[in-house]
């Protein structure tokens, strides 16, 4: 605790020796208020008192005070307003901030993912390309197919035609073959008879 000082002061002309602990401008300060007050009011009333100018100005002095007071009150609600309103604010703003970074991670993390899908996209199309060349080639491959298959059956079906005729010849030649085997057979028969009755003439002559 500081020690007290003792400062002379003079008040609406009359000296005045204030003890405290307080520093000595304060004093001074509180004393040359309190001077000014009982001036203040003594140009009001010319004719109050020493007195009545003491209280009057203790009266004003306490008003000061309590006014004082009360706008200190509200300046302390005030600024506990403004605290909460400032830690509001930074909540806010730690909010705004998570939030921007969560949308720039998202933002990221989209672009990587239109990346990849555009890689998918892009060698997806070069398989497709490369389907559509085989695909063609397959299918110049089936039209000459077709176009052979189609030669090959006309082949086949002179083919077998020709076997038909050669099939009917055949038949005919077989016919025929055993016609003359019939007649073959029958010209042996005649010969042997014929054979018998120059035997038979033969014996008759003897």
């Amino acid at each position: 605790m500081e020690d007290n000082n003792k400062v002379t002061v003079k008040i609406y002309g009359q000296e005045y020796t204030i003890a405290g602990n307080t520093p000595r401008e304060h004093i001074m300060r509180v004393a040359d208020y309190v001077n000014t007050k009982m001036h203040e009011i003594s140009r009001a009333l010319p004719a109050g008192s020493i007195s009545s100018l003491a209280v009057l100005s203790a009266v004003n002095v306490a008003d000061d005070y309590f006014t004082a007071v009360e706008r200190l009150s509200g300046l302390k609600l005030q600024n506990e307003q403004l605290e909460k309103d400032s830690k509001h604010y930074v909540q806010l703003w730690d909010e705004a901030k998570k939030s921007f970074l969560q949308y720039k991670e998202d933002a990221q993390a989209s672009i990587e993912q239109r990346e990849e899908l555009q890689r998918l996209f892009n060698e997806k199309t070069v398989d497709l390309d490369r389907m559509t060349t085989t695909y063609r080639q397959l299918e110049e491959k089936y039209t000459a197919l077709l176009s052979k298959n189609e030669e090959l059956s006309s082949r086949l079906k002179t083919q077998q035609e020709d076997k038909a005729v050669e099939s009917s010849a055949m038949k005919e030649l077989e016919a025929k073959c055993k016609d003359m085997e019939n007649s073959f057979f029958d010209i042996q028969m005649e010969n042997i008879r014929l054979k018998g009755e120059l035997e038979r003439y033969k014996k008759m002559v003897e």
